[in-house]
């Protein structure tokens, strides 16, 4: 029934619980896809290339760019992270909705590039709380931790150009949240096909 894939965008400070939302949003609800990110920096405990990123150096990264390769990339934390358009497009060619977990200044170039797409981003419950989560994830590393935070205090100035804000206290409470934007976007009139309801209504 749909005419093509809805593009929904995911952002949100490092700690806010983004990735575990989106992670568990794909394994719940069908026809629903992450385009994989490219990224610069290297692989954490657990993470698998080509599923949870593509991880590639500075120089394979700078020539994507010069190739016009990127939907969108941005540099954080001192790596680079981008998306690539031709993945992003194949998704959403085939009828399936993407979902990115992407930082600001890349989901305000896709804004620009892509009109249509529906942007959440994902609030912890409290900056103290946004502490301790990072605390939890990089013990011993308080220079980074206050680095991170900083930057997630400029990125949180920056709700009001999304459609949607989420706070992430209770994650069941959150996820559904999510569900709901999902599923009610991919029910919106223009989502569709005119064909379809010419040739099951109109004949």
């Amino acid at each position: 029934m749909k005419n093509k894939g809805i593009l929904f965008v995911v952002s949100g400070p490092s700690g806010a619980g983004k990735t575990t939302l989106y992670k568990k949003a794909i394994s719940v609800l069908p026809h629903l896809m992450h385009s994989v990110s490219y990224t610069t920096r290297s692989p954490r405990v657990g993470e698998v290339n080509g599923r949870d990123y593509t991880f590639i150096n500075r120089e394979e990264f700078m020539t994507m760019i010069h190739k016009k390769e990127f939907a969108e990339w941005a540099e954080m934390h001192g790596e680079l992270y981008g998306t690539a358009r031709k993945m992003l497009e194949e998704i959403m060619n085939s009828g399936v909705d993407a979902i990115l977990d992407i930082d600001v200044q890349g989901a305000m170039q896709l804004k620009e590039k892509l009109p249509g797409g529906v942007y959440i981003f994902i609030l912890p419950p409290s900056l103290e709380i946004l502490r301790e989560r990072l605390e939890q994830r990089m013990a011993n590393v308080k220079e980074e931790i206050e680095k991170r935070l900083a930057v997630a205090l400029g990125e949180m100035k920056k709700y009001l150009e999304y459609d949607y804000v989420i706070v992430n206290s209770i994650f069941e409470d959150a996820f559904k949240e999510l569900e709901s934007i999902i599923i009610a976007n991919r029910a919106r009139v223009e989502q569709i096909s005119s064909e379809w309801i010419k040739e099951n209504f109109f004949k």
